[in-house]
């Protein structure tokens, strides 16, 4: 069973809170999911953020950010340990972006790094 912890490894900055509350409004995100954040092989640089709405599994770890329910499997937390999730909605981007301290490199778009 997934299990609650205190302290997130992920900070999320109030436009990207704010943002995320607003989708879940929209879309009608179900109670019972949560904001999962993790990472996931792949991208221009060998990992790629991953950012959707997903039920608690067993190898989950639980947080309270905000009053929003993120879900993050135990395993990702070193690759994104510090990182800031943030939201942009300017002329020349709009959407989730990941500033993460452990990224070795990132390749141009920002949503593939390398540790």
């Amino acid at each position: 069973m997934a299990s609650v912890a205190t302290l997130a490894p992920i900070s999320l900055t109030d436009r990207a809170v704010v943002e995320v509350k607003n989708i879940i409004q929209e879309k009608n995100v179900p109670a019972d999911y949560g904001l999962r954040i993790g990472v996931q092989g792949g991208g221009c640089s060998g990992m790629s953020y991953l950012l959707g709405f997903d039920k608690a599994k067993d190898a989950d770890e639980i947080y309270d950010l905000d009053g929003l329910k993120l879900i993050m499997d135990k395993k990702h937390a070193m690759y994104v340990l510090g990182m800031e999730v943030d939201f942009q909605d300017g002329l020349n981007a709009r959407g989730f972006v990941f500033n993460n301290p452990q990224a070795k490199s990132t390749c141009g778009c920002g949503s593939s790094f390398s540790a």
